[in-house]
């Protein structure tokens, strides 16, 4: 788990398309919001 104001290790995931989504390369474009479900696909 990252402490509040971490910064997010660079990493790549296949995106809703299955396009490869790189962290690195998208901030080169200028800042991101990173969101994540951590209850995403659970039952209840």
């Amino acid at each position: 788990m990252l402490a509040i104001g971490a910064k997010a290790p660079d990493f790549t995931l296949n995106d809703q398309e299955g396009d490869a989504f790189n962290l690195s390369e998208s901030l080169k474009q200028g800042p991101l919001i990173l969101y994540f479900y951590p209850k995403d696909d659970t039952p209840g």
